[in-house]
């Protein structure tokens, strides 16, 4: 039976808080979170998507172009991040995990907002399913959180199929009863599995983040006339496998010129347990066909005209997400709020196109531990900034920026001082994890009595650093013989990470330097 520490007194008198001083008038907050979506935007860089409304809005603010996730995948990073507490306090390294099992007591960023005088209402996919009492987590809200119904979507079409799919051959595979599939990967343990794709005539509420939209312009334009400020989080699902959207989204680009990863194997010297066999993307129905399953090892190999039709399908679900972006903005902007509100943008990891033979996230690497995070705030000037931030940063951040007391126990640190000044840094490093399991062969071998490992990775200006430890977290006494592997990667002269040089000569007192950095981080999260 789950505690009930879930009253406003409670809460006050579980934490202790900082004071960054008090305002009247509190700015209202528009928090706007992207499944899978990695920072690949105009304003990231990228000239070939387009995504004009991110990019207004990145103009507005500040781009952190160096923003990382605590653990790349759904649950995990999403707890963290929405308690700004690293994944070892919070308990949550899976997708069957309930947060508030493990931790009752946890407060949540809405649930805090509530005790200083905000509304708060959630729309979409804010918390994983998985990870919170009801899908939601009730205690986060005071007002009803806005589910889309069926009679929601556009000219008729109910809700889709499997909460995917319009198309009527792909509703149809659903009317057949199917066994749930369990795979390799831990995003959606058990699921059923149709195409990778949908291309369909429809109109942009014909799925899900079309009609979320809807439901959260109009509760902006009610709670505009309330006096109170409001935290409205908005949850978008893609660009989430399947990559589904309008066909509008398709047509804006042309398949050929889409980008494939130029370096598509295993970085040299790497250990396999760095890897994973894309098993979320090979149950999809129309992969089989186009994977090369008889190499060994944690490879997918998939051929290149599919590998082209995905990234397509990736950047049309991008686009197609952008348009929602600049609904809410259009909103704020003719109620006359834009400038009293702070929005967050943020995705919860980043995403695997290929690179290293790899789709999906689920590893410590760059293309799935970075993640993009864009600010805007009354008073804030506009601009990107290269300082290392983290998903546990956004909770501080967002208590200073609306003048409401931080409370002393997150784990982030607030990244006002970066956007009053650029060129300012508040953190030396970033820190993701990952958990993975040995074989029983690798086991033996080892003389290990678990196959639990977890892989902490942290990540410089220059370098990313990961050690892999059995049987351990951060919450024990750190133990030498614990360390199973190691690597190293050097951006500057590898921005692909095609070698680990933990091993090099060449990198030898920097590798020991990163190795004593990082065993003095697990130590100060060492429960005592």
């Amino acid at each position: 039976m789950r505690k009930s520490l879930f009253f406003v007194s409670s809460i006050l008198s579980l934490l202790s808080y900082d004071v960054f001083g008090q305002q009247d008038k509190k700015p209202n907050i528009l928090f706007i979170a992207v499944d899978d979506l990695k920072p690949i935007m105009g304003c990231y860089g990228n000239k070939l998507i387009k995504t004009p409304n991110i990019d207004r809005l990145a103009k507005m603010g500040t781009m952190f172009s160096n923003n990382y996730c605590q653990q790349s995948v759904c649950g995990p990073t999403r707890a963290s991040l929405m308690t700004g507490m690293r994944p070892d306090h919070t308990k949550v390294w899976d997708l069957k995990t309930q947060m508030r099992d493990v931790n009752p007591d946890i407060v949540t960023l809405p649930q805090y907002l509530l005790t200083q005088g905000y509304n708060a209402v959630g729309t979409g996919k804010i918390f994983h399913p998985s990870s919170a009492i009801k899908k939601i987590d009730p205690v986060s809200w005071n007002l009803p959180y806005l589910e889309a119904q069926p009679g929601d979507y556009a000219n008729g079409l109910g809700k889709p199929a499997n909460n995917q799919y319009q198309k009527p051959e792909n509703r149809a595979f659903f009317l057949v009863k199917r066994e749930r599939v369990k795979q390799e990967d831990d995003d959606m343990p058990t699921s059923i599995k149709g195409p990778s794709i949908e291309n369909y005539d429809v109109p942009d509420d014909a799925y899900e983040d079309g009609v979320i939209t809807l439901k959260a312009k109009a509760q902006m334009v009610k709670m505009h006339k309330d006096q109170k400020p409001f935290f409205l989080a908005v949850g978008y699902h893609k660009p989430h496998l399947p990559f589904v959207a309008p066909k509008k989204y398709w047509d804006m680009y042309d398949r050929a010129a889409m980008p494939l990863a130029s370096f598509q194997e295993h970085a040299e010297n790497a250990p396999e347990i760095a890897y994973h066999r894309s098993g979320e993307l090979r149950n999809y129905t129309d992969i089989p066909a186009f994977a090369m399953f008889n190499e060994p090892g944690n490879h997918l190999r998939l051929k290149a005209e599919k590998q082209l039709e995905l990234i397509h399908g990736y950047y049309a679900a991008v686009s197609y997400m952008d348009a929602q972006v600049g609904i809410l903005l259009n909103t704020l902007d003719s109620l006359g709020t834009l400038n009293n509100t702070i929005i967050v943008l943020w995705g919860d990891h980043g995403w695997h196109l290929g690179d290293h033979d790899l789709w999906e996230k689920h590893t410590n690497l760059e293309q799935a531990t970075r993640a993009p995070l864009i600010i805007a705030a009354p008073g804030m000037k506009a601009g990107p900034t290269g300082a290392l931030s983290e998903h546990v940063d956004i909770f501080p951040t967002l208590c200073d920026l609306a003048s409401v007391p931080v409370p002393r126990h997150l784990q982030g640190k607030s990244l006002k001082p970066v956007m009053q000044n650029k060129k300012a840094a508040v953190k030396e490093f970033a820190m993701s994890q990952y958990p993975r399991k040995l074989s029983k062969v690798e086991m033996t071998k080892k003389q290990y009595a678990s196959n639990a490992m977890m892989g902490y990775s942290m990540r410089t200006d220059k370098y990313r650093f990961t050690m892999w430890l059995n049987d351990f977290t951060s919450n024990d006494a750190f133990n030498e013989g614990k360390v199973y592997a190691t690597e190293l990667y050097d951006y500057a002269a590898d921005p692909l990470e095609k070698k680990n040089v933990v091993d090099e000569k060449a990198y030898a007192k920097d590798a020991a330097a990163l190795r004593k950095k990082m065993i003095e981080f697990l130590k100060t999260q060492e429960k005592k």
